[in-house]
């Protein structure tokens, strides 16, 4: 392409330093503006009146060079950043869409804050009003919001190219202005994973996640005197189940139970209790009992737990 536009550009010169010094016998241009699909048709007449077609193709539309995706198939809560506080996902979505992978391509959907933003271009806002450039049309979501209400705004499937890094994304609203923006994906959790441990046990009948991950979490009951470590260590196990790290301040603990089942330490010779125990639901009360040795005998104390999914952070 870039040869065929030097090549041009080298007529074009001679065209005009032939016409300049008015030399009988210049070739004469013809239909420069003449255009077709895919590409933009020249004509030029020699002296001998023979008529040569120049066929240049148009630029390309410039896409970003997918990187290889690292995720397994699946579906995956993941987080939407914007350069713009304008176009972001709706507030009851906490900055999350839901990445879906299939066979190593990867696709966002997010849901808008409103109508307001028509369509969007995976690329720039230029090449997006370009003839044959394909939108994105919106969805419809329905959205719930915690005051009972409930609303319509748009949504969009996205192409993601990588994670992490910003790439490309041009919106049109209701005024019919295309502007650029910068988006990025990043910190995918794998969805609605149930996982069964050797007890039977579900573990995170929710969200899986994957990687070395801290929860702040809150104990409530007893007579004050022990804590509990917070934030806490969201631990995977071999046989694919995760777990909760609960570290207490003493090392008087002996067993927890969670309902029926009980939960050894981790670590009996230490200087404080740590039990690895599953949780259900994060921001849901969560009732277990402790048994300590502390007192003349054993005594089971209860307590409520309470995980803060609002506060998962990756450990660096």
């Amino acid at each position: 392409m870039k040869k065929s536009l030097l090549y041009l550009a080298g007529i074009i010169t001679s065209i005009a330093l032939l016409a300049g010094c008015d030399i009988k016998g210049a070739p004469e241009m013809i239909n420069l503006d003449d255009e077709s699909e895919g590409f933009i048709k020249n004509e030029i007449i020699d002296e001998n009146g023979s008529v040569e077609e120049i066929e240049i193709t148009e630029p390309e539309v410039s896409k970003p060079e997918a990187a290889k995706c690292e995720l397994e198939d699946g579906v995956y809560i993941a987080e939407f950043d914007t350069d713009n506080s304008m176009f972001h996902v709706n507030e009851m979505c906490d900055g999350k869409g839901e990445l879906t992978v299939k066979d190593g391509q990867m696709t966002i959907h997010v849901s808008l804050a409103s109508k307001k933003i028509v369509n969007l271009y995976y690329g720039f806002a230029e090449d997006a009003q370009k003839d044959g450039a394909v939108l994105l049309e919106p969805t419809i979501d329905v959205i719930d919001y915690n005051d009972g209400t409930t609303d319509e705004v748009h949504g969009f499937d996205i192409p993601v190219p990588y994670l992490d890094d910003e790439f490309d994304v041009a919106l049109i609203g209701t005024k019919g202005t295309w502007y650029d923006h910068k988006v990025s994906v990043s910190n995918p959790v794998l969805k609605d994973v149930t996982v069964v441990d050797d007890k039977g046990v579900e573990q995170f009948a929710g969200y899986v996640y994957q990687g070395d991950y801290t929860i702040e979490v809150d104990l409530e009951g007893g007579s004050g005197k022990a804590t509990i470590a917070s934030p806490a260590q969201i631990k995977n196990r071999d046989d694919g189940s995760q777990v909760v790290c609960i570290e207490w301040s003493s090392p008087n603990y002996d067993y927890m139970l969670v309902g029926d089942e009980k939960y050894l330490p981790v670590n009996p010779d230490g200087e404080c209790s740590i039990f690895e125990i599953p949780v259900a639901d994060f921001d849901e009360p969560l009732e277990v009992i402790a048994d300590t040795v502390a007192m003349s005998k054993p005594h089971e104390i209860e307590y409520t737990l309470i995980f803060h999914s609002d506060t998962i952070k990756e450990v660096e």
